[in-house]
This record gives C-alpha cells, sequence and structure tokens, in this order.
C-alpha cells in the first residue's frame, strides 16, 4: 500500500501549472494523453476490483440453476471462475 500511496502522490504533482499558463501549446499537448491514460488506467481498475459486480454475476447464476436454465456442470464451473476472481480482488486490495 506504500508504493500506492507513493504513486499516488507523485500523480497528483502532474496537474497543470505555471508553466501550462505560459505555454499552453507547448504543454498541453503533452499532458492531456498523459491525463487521459491514467483516467482510462483508474476507471479499468475500479470495474476490474469492484466485488459487488461479481456478487451480483454469483446470485444471477444461481438463479439461472434454480430454474434449470444451466445445467450443474456449467453452474459449478462458472461459479468456481467467479470464485477466484472474487478471491483476486480481495487479495489484490489487501496489497
Amino acid at each position: 500500500m506504500a508504493k500506492r500511496r507513493k504513486v499516488e502522490k507523485k500523480e497528483k504533482g502532474l496537474g497543470f501549472g505555471l508553466l501550462d499558463l505560459l505555454f499552453p501549446l507547448v504543454t498541453i499537448p503533452i499532458k492531456a494523453p498523459i491525463w487521459m491514460g491514467k483516467t482510462l488506467r483508474d476507471a479499468a481498475i475500479k470495474e476490474l476490483t469492484d466485488e459487488s459486480r461479481v456478487r451480483e454475476e454469483l446470485l444471477e447464476l444461481q438463479m439461472r440453476y434454480e430454474m434449470d436454465e444451466i445445467s450443474k456442470e456449467k453452474y459449478e464451473e462458472k461459479e468456481k471462475a467467479l470464485m477466484e476472481r472474487l478471491e483476486a480482488i480481495r487479495k489484490y486490495k489487501e496489497e
């Protein structure tokens, strides 16, 4: 976690400052793609580490199984994959 905090502090330093006001035609084309990339990365990480989505998928899977829409084998296969995904998310959040 200490590494993440250091990275977050460094990233905050990439904001727009005095040079950006003085030389916007030079600095903005450089910083805009960096900002966009970080924003997309943060959104992807947030989506990939959302436990509630995995739990919803587990509930939906269970309902489909109980309504005989999928076989027991398919249910167990998908349930195992979702449980592994949930465990991976929890391990990632502990780091």
